[in-house]
């Protein structure tokens, strides 16, 4: 199949389309800035081969699909451990709704939800150097050096006050180890984490290739199960409220970040990312989800 003229394809029908539609984080300021009509849009497959088209080789902030790489991080260092607080069912809710984490006594419903994040990046504290430790992961799959966008991080920071309510409210229930303060330092950093289309595409191709590194050869990043895992919470929990919607329109695992990106996974083929900066009203990138839709119509790959 000749990825590259799929996505040159998908490009040229996206680009009149930018700018009308969707709105981008302006509740981020630091976000607020990022031109709406940008499109990229980049994969890997299995074995190395690269394709990309658009603003593929511009770096932005991930936001929420850092939170696929903490997760993975903490599992290769916490194993099942790390579910003794963090459950794993669709939460049914916005990716920083409070509500359930009450009723559920500060327990989240899963690792990508904000409150489910920031449970991970609290084990990843305790472990160590958080922040240097997912910028060496980073680093080591995207093959060249990724770095946190401190202005980003500073942005979060100063805005984030439902990210801080969450995670006192988790405190309060005994469900963080650590002072709150450098868990969400981590947090926020873990968000601010600037990459390129491109440079995701490779990171997150061990999840197309059973926890394969994608760079070095035969390492493992994760084990066969964990990969197998991290698609399953991806597929059913990645988008938030929007996931049964993805799974029905596009039928692929994604994970997605208000930075308009998304990577979306095809196992034992390929994983593809893509950015936009505005956003739908669920908070995934309107014309990510669109340009999804159309590689899945062209290309027929599917988990279904």
């Amino acid at each position: 199949m000749d990825f590259q003229a799929v996505l040159d394809e998908i490009d040229a029908k996206i680009r009149p389309m930018l700018g009308h539609g969707g709105k981008v984080a302006s509740y981020i300021p630091a976000l607020a800035r990022v031109p709406a009509e940008r499109f990229g849009i980049a994969l890997r497959t299995c074995d190395g081969v690269e394709a990309c088209a658009g603003d593929a080789g511009e770096r932005f902030s991930i936001q929420s699909v850092s939170k696929l790489f903490t997760l993975t991080l903490a599992m290769q260092h916490l194993g099942e451990r790390l579910w003794e607080r963090i459950g794993r069912e669709p939460s049914g809710n916005p990716f920083n709704s409070l509500v359930q984490l009450e009723s559920e006594q500060g327990k989240p419903r899963n690792p990508f939800i904000n409150a489910g994040a920031i449970a991970v990046a609290d084990r990843l504290v305790s472990l160590g150097d958080a922040k240097a430790d997912i910028l060496a992961l980073m680093t080591s799959l995207a093959g060249e050096a990724i770095a946190f966008d401190e202005e980003v991080a500073a942005s979060e920071a100063e805005t984030g006050y439902r990210n801080i309510a969450l995670a006192n409210f988790m405190k309060s229930f005994g469900k963080l180890d650590n002072d709150v303060d450098p868990v969400l330092d981590m947090y926020f950093h873990q968000c601010a984490i600037r990459m390129s289309c491109v440079q995701l595409a490779c990171a997150a191709s061990f999840l197309c290739r059973d926890g394969a590194h994608p760079v070095e050869g035969q390492s493992a990043v994760t084990t066969e199960r964990q990969t197998r895992r991290i698609n399953a919470l991806m597929l059913t929990c990645g988008t938030d409220d929007a996931a049964g919607d993805v799974a029905f329109s596009i039928g692929l695992p994604c994970k997605s970040g208000v930075g308009g990106g998304i990577v979306a996974v095809v196992p034992d083929r390929l994983t593809l990312a893509v950015w936009s900066p505005a956003l739908d009203t669920t908070g995934n990138s309107l014309m990510g989800m669109k340009a999804l839709e159309m590689f899945v119509g062209k290309t027929g790959l599917s988990v279904f």
